[in-house]
């Protein structure tokens, strides 16, 4: 092991010689075989950031200089390959997407017999790994993990007797079943094994153990539910064992916690259903334990009671986030001198934080949000927290209370304070914190103003919530940020124009920034703000100005917001057109306008905006024809709101070709002929699970930003969230049309509301509507439908009232009352909706979630994106 530490900080230093532009001593030249084997496997991928652009034989003859390359100096041959992408996190963000080398791995790699250290992780690798990598012959450190590959078989290994670090993370390795007892065989000398998410079969149990080098074991991510015999585990010394996301269950306590040598322990995201066993407590070289994940449904002392048996002075970190705990903190936490980490977020644990937080002096990373604590947090809480630098405390019944003049023991980076009592006035000891770059004072009762020097407080400043509070005054300029930008300013009493943008240098098309003002008080224009002076576009990404008191008309620069994918200007007195350079934002996914004083047609630009799933033109006073285009220029829609405008003309049948279409509203306007007899080919409303649900938002980098939506239920307008895909809605309502229901519409099952109440609408209700077994309100009043109501909507053949009414329209009466109500799974038909509340569980539970919605949607970041 040490070998290989003294290896990596060798090629760590001569990267670092090779990035200055400095030159190695002189050594020998490479051999013309390696430097071959090296171009033939460069011919094998895609480099689109030029990272190997040095290997080039005409440019560089000699190959012990190329970019990840080191050879011995005596005799040239090449030692060390080194190709590896970082791990991914916010700071090499950038670096990570456009790295990668793409491809695959040639064969002819084994000509280089000579070579100690392979890493090729991080990339995008695929296809079969070559066995001739099992030539390598000298091989002490391999890492393939996180591409595309596969093997068929680790026979391979058999030729690499030396190594003593092997990682294959991500490889696919399904096919070799018999992959523990060929590890086992034939790597003696391992010391490092790390086959995480690599779809393992558990294969049969370990009898002869070999590996007796083995300090480091990780087999997280593969499933292997129980059928994994880990009993050979408990043979090893001074093990890091690591088996998290298994779904390991029962009773793992006998082969786990009797391993007296375990130093780490992750057992993360199991499903084993069972207590910390008193075992735990003798687990003497202890020095990390993660159970996080676990439901052990146990008291937070009981559980400081067993670990500080004997190990409670070399534990650095003690994870048990999301484990059911539940009791109180005690002063059993002053026995963990040495904790640097301490998780225990998202459980029960209730009642005050004990001082003697404040005396573990090597703290540096905690996290108790999401718990039912309930005190004042005074400084002594934080007395010798001197090198604490991550702190997350948010959703608890806490109130901080210190001096106004209090200089907190430490510098901090990341700090989460969300829901604690702070205000009313705005915390002054932040003005000593120089390298913030997270903080989330969020509905904290502050009704201050924010001072001058907070948005100077650190060049990396890249995260700042402090929504729902009752801050005011007005912001001259936004924040600038290298990496990443998010900025939540919403439903404060914030006033005056919108603030200036400040733009940081060398940002790049890949600065992800997010900005949330909305439901504040900013007035006047959005030129000043949208139109920044300068050529270069803007790096936004989720943009919302809603529920302002922003007035004119938008701007037409919208040029400048090339990487716009989240747009909400709605709830203002915006008025205007809807400007024609909206359409080159063609990376936007979701766009909300309503609720404004908007005129004129939709323009025909935003047919260019082909990765719209979300459009919100409501309230408004839009003319014109609903665009025939939307069919095949936006074939990812899923939300399509223009209700309360002015168009005018048919529904166009090319509407009926956007299939993902989940919310239709058409409600109030001035709409005329027959609803569209191919209403059925919206098929994410024909069939609930026809495909794989998706989010409104596709890009995984933008976790944050969710599906929003204000539809119209029952005459009320209901705002939706995270919960907003698994909505299904059609209101065609207040319109002219005119014609029959058409017969197709009954092939919409997976929809829960239908309106199409005043309207123009005659004939029959269609016989086989009853099939529509998920609706939840269909209202079809004030039209001029004859005939009787059919007996599929009541689903029995009893008098029950619908039936009894029933009755008079089989004499010609027109149903102009007619209001149904029809929750999943009840028997008898309503024509209220006072029924499925009182005798439909599901009503109630929808009822409930919505109006819980409506007071949590806020705590999401882009709640009103």
């Amino acid at each position: 092991m040490a070998i290989i530490i003294m290896l990596l900080i060798f090629l760590a230093k001569v990267d670092a010689n090779l990035s200055n532009g400095m030159s190695l001593n002189s050594h020998a030249a490479c051999p013309e075989n390696g430097k071959q084997a090296l171009l033939n496997f460069k011919k094998g991928f895609i480099d689109e950031a030029n990272r190997i652009a040095s290997w080039d034989p005409h440019h560089h003859p000699d190959c012990c200089r190329w970019f990840g390359v080191v050879c011995d100096n005596m005799t040239g041959h090449i030692l060390s390959l080194n190709l590896s992408v970082p791990p991914l996190d916010e700071d090499n963000l950038i670096s990570r997407l456009t790295s990668k080398l793409e491809g695959k791995i040639n064969p002819c790699l084994s000509n280089l017999k000579h070579l100690r250290f392979l890493d090729l992780s991080g990339n995008q690798f695929e296809g079969l790994l070559p066995y001739q990598l099992g030539n390598l012959s000298n091989l002490q450190y391999l890492n393939l993990g996180d591409n595309g590959l596969y093997v068929q078989s680790l026979q391979w290994l058999s030729g690499l007797p030396l190594l003593k670090h092997l990682d294959l993370s991500s490889m696919d390795l399904s096919r070799a079943s018999n992959w523990l007892q060929l590890v086992n065989t034939l790597l003696p000398s391992l010391e490092e094994l790390h086959l995480s998410l690599c779809q393992l079969v558990p294969g049969p149990p370990l009898l002869n153990l070999n590996l007796s080098s083995l300090a480091i074991l990780d087999l997280s991510y593969n499933d292997f539910s129980n059928q994994m015999d880990l009993r050979w585990v408990s043979k090893l010394n001074s093990l890091v064992l690591r088996l998290y996301g298994n779904e390991l269950q029962g009773d793992i306590s006998s082969a786990i916690f009797n391993i007296r040598t375990l130093s780490e322990l992750d057992l993360s995201w199991n499903d084993p259903e069972e207590k910390l066993p008193r075992a735990a407590g003798k687990l003497c070289k202890l020095r990390s334990i993660d159970l996080s994940g676990i439901r052990l449904n146990q008291d937070i002392s009981h559980i400081f009671e067993i670990l500080s048996v004997c190990s409670s002075l070399r534990l650095e970190s003690l994870a048990f986030s999301s484990c059911q705990l539940s009791g109180q903190l005690t002063d059993q936490l002053e026995h963990f001198k040495n904790l640097k980490e301490l998780f225990l977020d998202s459980n029960s644990i209730s009642g005050p934080i004990p001082t003697s937080l404040g005396q573990l002096a090597n703290l540096e990373w905690v996290d108790i949000g999401n718990n039912l604590l309930e005190s004042v947090v005074s400084e002594k809480h934080f007395a010798n927290l001197t090198k604490l630098w991550d702190f997350r405390g948010s959703n608890n019944s806490l109130v901080l209370r210190v001096n106004p003049n209090w200089v907190p023991p430490f510098q901090i980076l990341d700090l989460d304070l969300g829901s604690w009592q702070i205000g009313p006035s705005f915390p002054l000891w932040l003005r000593s914190q120089k390298h913030l770059e997270y903080l989330d004072i969020s509905n904290s009762r502050i009704s201050d103003v924010i001072p001058r020097w907070f948005w100077g407080l650190s060049t990396q400043f890249r995260d700042g919530n402090l929504s729902r509070n009752q801050i005011s005054g007005q912001i001259q300029y936004l924040p600038q940020s290298q990496v990443y930008f998010f900025v939540d300013l919403s439903f404060n009493n914030f006033s005056g124009p919108l603030p200036r943008i400040s733009v940081g240098p060398n940002m790049g098309p890949f600065f992800a920034g997010f900005v949330k003002l909305s439901n504040n008080y900013f007035s006047g224009s959005l030129f000043h703000f949208l139109c920044y002076q300068g050529n270069d576009t803007l790096p936004m990404v989720a943009l919302s100005l809603a529920n302002n008191l922003l007035s004119g008309e938008i701007p037409d620069c919208w040029i400048k917001w090339q990487y716009l994918r989240v747009l909400r200007l709605d709830g203002n007195r915006v008025s205007g057109k809807i400007p024609i350079s909206m359409g080159t934002l063609t990376k936007l996914q979701s766009l909300h306008l309503h609720n404004n004083r908007l005129h004129g047609e939709i323009p025909l630009s935003l047919k260019n905006c082909t990765n719209l799933v979300a459009i919100n033109f409501g309230e408004n006073e839009l003319n014109g024809h609903i665009p025939g285009w939307m069919d095949h220029s936006l074939p990812n829609l899923i939300i399509l709101i223009l209700r309360s405008n002015k168009f005018g003309g048919n529904i166009p049948d090319h509407l009926c070709a956007l299939s993902s279409l989940k919310i239709l509203d058409l409600s109030n306007s001035h709409l005329f002929g027959c609803i569209p007899r191919c209403i059925s080919n919206f098929a994410a409303m024909v069939r609930r699970n026809a495909s794989r649900e998706r989010s409104i938002i596709y890009n995984a980098n933008i976790e944050d930003v969710y599906e929003y939506a204000s539809v119209v239920m029952k005459g009320q307008f209901l705002e939706y969230g995270n919960t907003l895909n698994l909505v299904r809605l059609v209101d065609l309502s207040r319109n002219n049309l005119s014609g029959e229901i058409p017969q197709e519409v009954v092939n919409l099952q997976a929809l829960q509301t239908l309106n199409l109440s005043q309207n123009h609408l005659t004939g029959k209700i269609p016989k086989l509507i009853g099939a529509m077994i998920l609706i939840e309100t269909m209202d079809l009043s004030q039209n001029q439908l004859t005939g009787s109501i059919p007996e599929s909507i009541s689903g029995s053949g009893k008098e029950t009232d619908v039936k009894n009414r029933a009755k008079g329209i089989r004499k010609g009466r027109e149903i102009n009352w007619f209001y149904v109500s029809m929750p999943l799974g009840f028997v008898t038909g309503f024509w209220c909706v006072l029924g499925p509340l009182v005798f439909d569980r599901r009503w109630r539970i929808t009822y409930y979630r919505v109006s819980t919605e409506m007071w949590w949607k806020a705590y999401d970041f882009v709640g009103k994106f």
